[in-house]
């Protein structure tokens, strides 16, 4: 049986820590994803979330805790090897896509395939794939400002991908469109991962969305439920 792609056991972070005024935002928690496993988690604003999927994508580390990621203990792992980690096993989307206003969406998607050493024109190529299997072909050359939102959000789940990571976070992805562009991008973000074979997970506060994906967790009081 192969190794989840994500392995979290016993994660407390604080704010605060070892000081009077500590403030626990995650407390004991568990979470395993299994390749090809989307999952939701939901909580309301301030519970921890954000915190969670920092710590899960290796942009911050757990107070105490085990973390694994494709099998690879990264609880004590130095910088070098977290960075190399970030870069090639996972991919990150957020609410909003804070793409490079000053590229087009084919340079956007370039850019961290470039940042692994890919030469420009396999780089390109891919780029030019990923923006056709998500309805924008015709979009490649524009800048992010030439673009509506929902166009942009599905830019910046190409770039995501755009290293083929076995472990997608997203946080809010869609939150920051209208009802009608949601429901879109998150039929092509859901695309996106079934061809694809790689673990998500995905916070969101629309309860339709969570209730499309595999399994839903929530997170309350510091504790995945």
């Amino acid at each position: 049986m192969s190794e989840p792609i994500l392995k979290m056991a016993g994660v407390y972070k604080s704010y605060n820590p070892g000081r009077a005024n500590e403030v626990p935002v995650l407390q004991d928690c568990d979470l395993t994803l299994e390749a090809g496993q989307v999952v939701s988690l939901v909580a309301p604003s301030g519970a921890g979330k954000s915190t969670l999927l920092h710590i899960a994508g290796l942009l911050d580390t757990a107070d105490s805790g085990g973390l694994q990621i494709v099998g690879q203990d990264m609880g004590h792992a130095g910088d070098r090897l977290r960075t190399d980690m970030r870069r090639m096993k996972i991919g990150f989307v957020y609410q909003f896509h804070h793409l490079l206003p000053e590229f087009t969406a084919v340079e956007n998607i370039m850019l961290p395939q470039q940042a692994t050493g890919l030469k420009p024109s396999v780089a390109r190529l891919r780029a030019l794939q990923l923006l056709d299997q998500v309805g924008l072909a015709d979009r490649g050359h524009h800048r992010p400002s030439e673009m509506s939102g929902g166009e942009q959000q599905r830019v910046a789940f190409c770039r995501a991908l755009a290293n083929e990571p076995e472990l997608l976070l997203a946080d809010e992805p869609t939150g920051n469109l209208d009802p009608e562009t949601s429901d879109h991008v998150f039929s092509v973000l859901m695309d996106l991962v079934r061809t694809t074979g790689m673990a998500a997970l995905i916070a969101t506060h629309n309860m339709d969305l969570a209730a499309r994906m595999d399994r839903q967790v929530r997170l309350s009081k510091g504790q995945i439920l």
